[in-house]
């Protein structure tokens, strides 16, 4: 009479724990990932943020122009502007100037950018006392 055993061979359990070794090193990689995205998306929000504010500053250039540079936390800034023609002219249309922002910071690894680019009005010239 032959006698069936039953359960896993060696063999088996070795193969069973290299597919759960696998698979826990692909979850690890994929939660971290995840983290690390977070991570970046929260940086470029920041950096966003702080774009959208020097814009704000100014509601016109002047024709000299808009160049200047700072740091805000760990992101560096700088805003330079040069004229945008344009078909139109005229008494009552401004001139206008492209403003470029680039926001930098660096993630720890690596340097990153946020680059920006907008058009705003010349500031209008100021009119001499008595004219309409």
């Amino acid at each position: 009479m032959m006698h069936k055993h039953s359960g896993f061979t060696l063999l088996e359990l070795l193969v069973a724990m290299a597919i759960l070794a696998m698979s826990l090193g692909m979850l690890y990689r994929a939660s971290g990932g995840a983290a690390h995205s977070m991570g970046d998306l929260e940086s470029y929000q920041r950096a966003t943020v702080l774009a959208e504010s020097l814009l704000s500053m100014r509601d016109a250039v002047s024709d000299a122009g808009w160049n200047e540079s700072g740091s805000s936390g760990k992101y560096g800034w700088q805003v330079s502007s040069v004229p945008y023609a344009t078909q139109f002219n005229g008494p009552n249309i401004p001139p206008l100037h492209q403003i470029h922002i680039v926001i930098s910071w660096s993630d720890g690894i690596r340097p990153r950018e946020l680059v920006l680019d907008t058009l705003l009005p010349q500031r209008k010239p100021p009119q001499p006392a008595g004219s309409a």
